[in-house]
């Protein structure tokens, strides 16, 4: 079934007393639109202002029929129910707030958001659940994927990148649950990162010249903790020369560079085949090749076949994974390995990261919503069965104030890696100072010796 036949046989459902005195009229007028206009609603190759316009006028038609509504009703009531057809009805304006991160909807008339990194409740409410289900469809229909009771449960995403994940009855008892993890349409860049208090200048120097001098980086951190954000920071450190493949469950990497290669991952079809996982594109992709391999989130079995391709002259790759510090991110990483089915010793898999593996970004989200990189993480040779990793830079807390707001910054640990010899390698200039905390700085650079 496709997304109009889809559209035109939900039936409306009479909205409960006290929710919308206009929920049936939407109900009708959209209903006749859509059967009116039809397959017009769908033509790519037709001027989106230009239907906006058509459909605004239809649907104004309609409710010239209508008696007892005023002006400013019927003028309200016309453009929701465009936003409905065109769009995606009552999110529309929160998808359209940059202010918005995450976008909750709890049932028809529940609708939660987050603002930097805190949660609020909106008014934003859907006319009855058969409303709040039509827009579901449209959202997944959109990139081909399908939601109905034979499978009720589905990740998507927007047109311009956001994560949609959708749930429905009978899983969910609450009615149709929808989360949207929204992207900003401006990509965030280092120095946005700074200002934002993610990292500080020097760390950011640090990570662009890690990236120049091809190591290879994990990413760590929570559930919206900022990883994806961060891995599409550094991506811009690649050279516009390096030819990349990006692997992706959903597409949200934005790269700019010129030589710039999109895998996605594909789902089982109704027929429960077809699948891809990203264990096959990250095994395809060798055979491409790349002069790095951008995993967006390493949750499986294709931990293998990505340290694989890190220990076989793909340096440079970058990939993230959920975990809650750095040692957590390496056990992590040796548990998706045991998952691609092989009987491996651990100690073998050990050497396999350690090898693999020479930077582990970790990101926390904090108690005031804020997103902040709390540790730089050399990944160094194995010592018996242990592998040894050595803080380069850490997040010390100054203080938490009454309003829950953490004050704090990264320093240097005073450390200096041991993979020094490949920025040498590479032609890439490190400078000492970068490893040099407060007065010991300040020394280096008047050239005072301690």
């Amino acid at each position: 079934m496709d997304l109009h036949e889809r559209l035109s046989t939900a039936r409306p459902v009479a909205a409960p007393v006290g929710r919308d005195p206009f929920g049936e009229l939407k109900n009708k007028v959209h209903l006749a639109v859509i059967g009116e206009l039809g397959p017009q609603l769908f033509n790519v190759n037709m001027d989106p202002n230009g239907l906006r316009e058509r459909v605004t006028a239809d649907i104004r038609n309609h409710l010239s029929r209508e008696q007892g509504i005023s002006r400013d009703d019927r003028e309200r009531v016309a453009a929701e129910i465009a936003d409905d057809i065109l769009g995606h009805g009552p999110l529309e304006r929160l998808l359209a707030d940059d202010s918005v991160t995450e976008i909750m909807v709890n049932g028809p008339f529940d609708v939660w958001v987050e603002r930097q990194g805190r949660l609020y409740e909106t008014t934003v409410r859907f006319t009855d659940e058969s409303h709040l289900r039509r827009i579901i469809n449209k959202m997944v229909a959109q990139v081909g994927r399908r939601i109905d009771e034979s499978s009720p449960m589905v990740d998507a995403r927007l047109p311009d990148g956001s994560r949609v994940n959708a749930v429905i009855p009978p899983l969910s008892l609450s009615g149709p649950l929808v989360t949207i993890r929204k992207f900003s349409k401006k990509r965030l860049d280092f120095a946005d990162l700074i200002r934002l208090g993610t990292l500080t200048t020097e760390t950011a120097e640090f990570l662009q010249r890690c990236i120049l001098a091809e190591l290879n980086v994990l990413i760590s951190g929570g559930t919206g903790s900022g990883k994806t954000t961060l891995l599409n920071a550094l991506s811009t450190a690649i050279p516009d020369a390096d030819r990349i493949v990006t692997i992706e469950d959903a597409a949200e990497l934005r790269l700019n560079q010129r030589h710039v290669l999109r895998l996605e991952a594909r789902p089982k079809n109704i027929e429960g085949e077809g699948e891809i996982a990203i264990r096959e594109l990250v095994r395809n992709s060798l055979r491409m090749r790349p002069d790095r391999i951008i995993v967006g989130e390493v949750r499986g079995a294709e931990a293998l076949d990505m340290l694989q391709a890190m220990n076989t002259g793909h340096d440079g790759s970058l990939c993230t994974v959920h975990a809650n510090t750095p040692r957590d991110a390496l056990a992590r990483i040796e548990t998706m390995v045991l998952m691609a089915g092989f009987d491996l010793p651990v100690r073998a898999i050990r050497q396999q990261v350690a090898s693999a593996l020479d930077l582990v970004v970790h990101l926390e989200r904090l108690e005031d919503g804020s997103r902040r990189i709390t540790a730089i993480t050399e990944v160094q040779r194995m010592e018996s069965d242990v592998i040894t990793l050595q803080d380069i830079f850490e997040f010390k807390v100054d203080e938490v104030t009454s309003d829950r707001v953490v004050v704090g910054a990264l320093h240097s640990t005073g450390l200096r890696p041991s993979f020094l010899h490949k920025f040498e390698k590479r032609g890439v200039a490190l400078p000492v100072t970068l490893f040099a905390d407060g007065r010991m700085a300040r020394d280096l650079q008047n050239g005072v010796r301690r």
